[in-house]
């Protein structure tokens, strides 16, 4: 699964890393968040039905299908990870997989031990060269009963690589940027690219452990991978 990231760089850095537009250009979002939790409004990357283009738009993380009666109808359930395996078939997520996928903007993950007993070490996990990423996503959008529209999202998750296994049996699905525009075309609705959907090459990936305190939502700094950093700096195995 993937439930907690890190996303670096203010919005006009994110809009010329993806080449996108912001969408509104005032769009409201701090220069940086190391504890992004569910729930939160982060930004997306998807292609505007409009022109076409790449446009960075703000949307809740936990996706709320447009059939959705009442947000109390999805309560308890856990839409913020997308299983790549029933991503064709689940009534929650086939149609966004045809027709509303994105791409999510990150620059590390976070994952915490499945086995074992609390309080578990969690790990980082980023690409080897330091660069900013897409995670595979997919958007919705919800009005409910006043007229208001909710978009929100999820990310897509596969059985895990190597390096992920060992922590976690699964990982979010990690995108090539020559991928970006096969996975975000919305007239693909025949083929889709469900290629697309696997783990990345552990070669491409490090790993760290990262300060416990980023179990706590309320922690939000730099100093949640400073742990990441002495641990490579010190050469020490994370496991």
């Amino acid at each position: 699964m993937c439930g907690r990231y890190v996303r670096k760089g203010d919005k006009q850095k994110l809009a010329e890393h993806f080449r996108a537009r912001l969408n509104p250009p005032e769009l409201p979002m701090p220069d940086a968040d190391y504890n992004v939790a569910p729930t939160t409004h982060q930004p997306i990357v998807r292609q505007s039905r409009e022109t076409g283009d790449r446009e960075l738009i703000l949307a809740r993380w936990g996706l709320v299908p447009f059939f959705t009666k009442d947000l109390k109808d999805i309560k308890g359930l856990s839409t913020i990870n997308a299983r790549s395996e029933t991503i064709t078939t689940a009534p929650t997520w086939r149609e966004p997989f045809k027709k509303r996928r994105c791409l999510v903007p990150v620059s590390s993950f976070y994952e915490w031990p499945k086995e074992g007993k609390p309080p578990k070490q969690p790990y980082a996990f980023e690409l080897s060269n330091g660069s900013t990423f897409a995670l595979a996503g997919l958007w919705d959008a919800w009005k409910d009963k006043e007229g208001h529209w909710l978009q929100s999202f999820a990310i897509v998750t596969t059985e895990a690589n190597e390096l992920m296994s060992r922590v976690h049996p699964r990982m979010p699905v990690i995108l090539h940027p020559r991928d970006y525009d096969t996975w975000l075309d919305r007239e693909q609705t025949e083929q889709l690219p469900v290629d697309l959907l696997r783990p990345l090459d552990s070669d491409e990936m490090e790993m760290f452990e990262a300060n416990p305190k980023v179990g706590n939502v309320r922690n939000n700094g730099p100093e949640l991978l400073r742990t990441a950093v002495a641990a490579a700096e010190d050469g020490a195995l994370p496991l």
